[in-house]
């Protein structure tokens, strides 16, 4: 006999019951490759910049294609030049190397010291901005040295280390440790009250308290100055290689300006805006790489 029949009251089955015995079995969705916004993004950040570099190869043709003119045109350029566009790493010698390997030399000492002013500016940063008193007494020098040009520690370089090569590292450590030893420091100086709290409650140690809660915390600062740094080495690099010679893309330039061969210097500067353009977009890219979600 039911339930109705007997006048027994029946007991209601709960909905979280219910639901529970339902199991729905879904496949995450899944990334398509999607064409269309690839092609968009290529158009979107490719064509501008290729449309006005041909209106200037087009306009500096025109002006320079005169047989009066003192500077090459593109199509002298590409003429006298082509070997060196064509063939970046060709190897003959000492001295007769392609361009791409004299990049490589180049960005070997760029490597080595700015690598040297990265964790130094770092350090010496993150101690600063942990004290009030020596941001006042030692951001004024840090602005004044900072300002001087990288070819007036040459002379210095090469008294203290009597060698071409440690002396060009040094000017490319000096040059470029100041913006990130101040962008550290700023950085440092504005972390969250909070965040210094809960490092209190957790009782962080001096080393804890610098890897969990300042890097994170400094790290736009921190790659605003490494962006800042990189560019700077990079100047440096081929000032100081004019002058200290052996066989960067710095001495290639004057050694080419000696010998009168100014196609060979336009396509050396060319090389040199590729490369630091490539060098400050993968420091942007770590910084966002490293900073993500750190705010």
């Amino acid at each position: 006999m039911s339930a109705l029949a007997k006048n027994e009251p029946i007991t209601p089955v709960p909905a979280s019951s219910k639901a529970a015995k339902v199991v729905h079995l879904t496949k995450p969705p899944v990334r398509r490759f999607n064409l269309g916004s690839l092609g968009a993004a290529i158009v979107r950040n490719v064509v501008p910049p290729m449309i006005v570099l041909f209106i200037i190869l087009g306009v500096w043709q025109v002006l320079c294609s005169s047989p009066t003119a003192s500077l090459p045109s593109p199509h002298q350029v590409w003429q006298e030049s082509y070997d060196l566009i064509a063939y970046p790493f060709f190897n003959y010698g000492s001295q007769d190397i392609g361009l791409g390997w004299r990049v490589l030399i180049s960005l070997q000492r760029v490597a080595y010291g700015f690598g040297l002013a990265a964790v130094g500016g770092i350090v010496i940063g993150a101690i600063i901005g942990q004290s009030v008193w020596a941001m006042r007494g030692l951001d004024p020098i840090f602005q004044v040295l900072r300002t001087v040009p990288p070819l007036a520690w040459l002379p210095l370089s090469l008294a203290a280390f009597q060698d071409s090569n440690p002396s060009a590292i040094f000017v490319i450590f000096i040059t470029s440790i100041w913006p990130v030893i101040i962008n550290t420091a700023v950085g440092v100086r504005n972390i969250p009250q909070d965040y210094r709290n809960v490092a209190e409650v957790l009782r962080l140690n001096q080393v804890e308290f610098f890897f969990k809660i300042m890097l994170p915390s400094a790290a736009p600062y921190i790659f605003t100055g490494l962006r800042i740094g990189v560019g700077l080495s990079w100047l440096a690099i081929v000032a100081a290689e004019m002058l200290t010679g052996g066989v960067g893309i710095g001495f290639f330039i004057w050694d080419a300006w000696n010998s009168s061969r100014l196609p060979d210097i336009i396509v050396a500067l060319a090389y040199i805006g590729v490369v630091g353009f490539a060098l400050d977009k993968l420091v942007a890219a770590a910084g966002r790489l490293i900073t993500r979600g750190a705010n």
